[in-house]
């Protein structure tokens, strides 16, 4: 038999053990702890990881922009046009991008690769910003969709021409030595186009009425993946990411379908920043 003492012993043990665990209390304190944590972390790693796919947009239009170089170097000058069948940038056939199951929305055999920058690339990824998520079904199976740029439709026209967005007193750049005003460094070629913009890879920018901004007018959408900002290169190589200010620049995204486009967007700003970076009047 145990003496008295040493049950009392043994009963007061007990006890201590047992006066160390967490009471219901306490525990629903360090939940609420871990939460707030949670919530004050959640946005900046959010951010961290828009910051990081923006890096890597900012080097795809940068490798891009090295392809669409050396192509001028081998041809005399000559730039690929905006869009087109003989020189387009993406090639000549289909170049639409829609939600449907054709093959040029998933398939990069014929799509980007028919691109005539494309040798001096070899590389699927870069035609597309890593934040675009867009896809389509196609073949039984959820694909993603090839392509996020688009370009300055002002760099190399409708196979080389001028279309309705403004007339022929504005410069069209079908060489890199056109590019004298407002000069390579200033001059949009590629941008990342939203996904539910994006279409034919041809990218325009209305100048009539250039520079009164109440006659600023949104034909189509940049994209607005990196906190707000989108990855653009300019004739001189260089990329850069740009924040847009007006909210009517970033409207809500619609996930696998089109926003209206061709809109008037009077005194927006980023209109005006977009139209300072794509031509100039003839002098």
């Amino acid at each position: 038999m145990l003496s008295s003492k040493s049950h009392s012993q043994i009963t007061h043990r007990s006890q201590g053990k047992s006066a160390h665990g967490f009471t219901l209390i306490e525990l629903l304190v360090v939940i609420a702890i871990i939460a707030i944590l949670a919530g004050m972390l959640l946005p900046a790693l959010g951010k961290a990881k828009s910051k990081a796919t923006g890096i890597t947009c900012m080097s795809n239009t940068k490798q891009i922009m090295l392809g669409w170089m050396f192509y001028a170097g081998d041809n005399d000058e000559r730039i690929t046009h905006a869009y087109g069948t003989a020189h387009g940038w993406m090639g000549g056939g289909e170049q639409v991008l829609d939600y449907t199951a054709k093959r040029t929305n998933w398939d990069p055999e014929v799509s980007v690769r028919r691109s005539p920058l494309y040798p001096y690339i070899s590389a699927d990824a870069v035609f597309k910003c890593p934040a675009d998520k867009s896809t389509v079904k196609a073949e039984g199976q959820v694909r993603p969709r090839v392509r996020s740029m688009s370009m300055n439709a002002w760099v190399g026209g409708n196979d080389g021409k001028h279309t309705w967005y403004g007339g022929e007193e504005w410069r069209m750049y079908l060489k890199t030595s056109d590019m004298v005003d407002p000069g390579p460094s200033m001059t949009m070629v590629l941008l990342d186009e939203r996904e539910d913009s994006i279409n034919d890879g041809f990218w325009v920018v209305w100048m009539p009425g250039y520079p009164d901004p109440a006659q600023a007018k949104i034909i189509d959408y940049p994209a607005s993946y990196h906190n707000g900002a989108a990855g653009i290169s300019f004739g001189d190589g260089h990329s850069e990411i740009h924040k847009w200010i007006d909210p009517r620049t970033v409207p809500a995204l619609q996930k696998n379908g089109n926003i209206p486009l061709n809109v008037p967007s009077p005194n927006n700003k980023d209109v005006i920043w977009t139209q300072d970076r794509a031509t100039r009047l003839r002098r």
